[in-house]
């Protein structure tokens, strides 16, 4: 994976980089794994904005992706890698023994050919899904589930790896990307490797045409609002704003956020770092 730069040409050609998608082997997906996807431009059933700065944007597909990897045991062959616009990582097309299709999202190393494995049996390589107790210290893994059968609820972007740190009795510990060391049960499943797509932290739009295409709105700041939209709006010139808080008046930068009394803080050993 890499990046392309472009010639100052225009003055959306000077700041604009992107993906090389060179790891992507198809441009049509697997008809049987997509459905239509609606979008609503941030209005809810009565025609009224709910939710601002969304609209407009190319039309999109979902692809079904299977995040819970319950096909144990039964061995699958990497037939494409392709692109999806619904996630930043890319997506891998597994065509099983039994003949069943699915999708999983693409660790990076992952090559077309190459057979992958879930369960218990499975080896601990790049894009084997197999619970956390059966894969070694140290290594590096994506993919996390929270619970045992709810299919994977962590690290799921592009670039991203956690990593298992030790054992705890029927606990694994694991290092999240956030910096968050927290236990999560050995019964839960994880694939090895980290995701793909690791360069799409360098891209740049370089234009506001290009957010438009992705669906996003001109997102105006709180302190140029008048101070009856916004709790930073109002005064003479440019003024500060005061303390930065959103729209609701819950201050922003450095308040914690989370519920004191949550149930899975117990399971936090280290909180995430600012």
């Amino acid at each position: 994976m890499a990046v392309r730069k472009f010639k100052p040409t225009t003055p959306g050609q000077r700041h604009k980089i992107i993906g090389t998608y060179e790891e992507i082997t198809a441009s049509v997906p697997e008809k049987s794994l997509v459905f239509g996807k609606l979008s609503s431009g941030g209005r809810n059933n009565e025609g009224k904005m709910t939710m601002r700065y969304i609209g407009g944007g190319h039309k999109k597909k979902i692809r079904i992706v299977d995040f819970k990897r319950n096909k144990d045991g039964v061995p699958a062959v990497v037939k494409t890698i392709e692109y999806d616009p619904n996630r930043s990582a890319r997506i891998a097309l597994l065509f099983y023994a039994d003949g069943e299709k699915r999708y999983i999202i693409a660790p990076n190393g992952l090559q077309v050919g190459n057979t992958l494995m879930s369960g218990e049996n499975a080896a601990p390589e790049i894009g084997n899904a197999l619970p956390l107790q059966n894969i070694p210290v140290g290594t590096v893994i994506h993919n996390i589930e929270l619970r045992p059968g709810q299919g994977a609820a962590l690290v799921r972007s592009a670039g991203n790896f956690a990593q298992l740190t030790s054992r705890e009795g029927k606990y694994c510990v694991i290092k999240l990307p956030s910096g968050e060391v927290r236990q999560i049960l050995s019964t839960c499943k994880a694939t090895i490797g980290s995701v793909g797509n690791s360069d799409h932290g360098l891209e740049c739009s370089g234009k506001a045409g290009r957010s438009r295409w992705l669906g996003r709105r001109p997102r105006n700041r709180g302190v140029v609002m008048n101070p009856v939209d916004h709790p930073m709006g109002g005064g003479e010139g440019r003024a500060s704003g005061g303390h930065p808080r959103s729209r609701k008046g819950l201050y922003a930068k450095g308040l914690k956020t989370r519920a004191p009394k949550k149930q899975s803080s117990k399971y936090i050993i280290e909180r995430r770092k600012k």
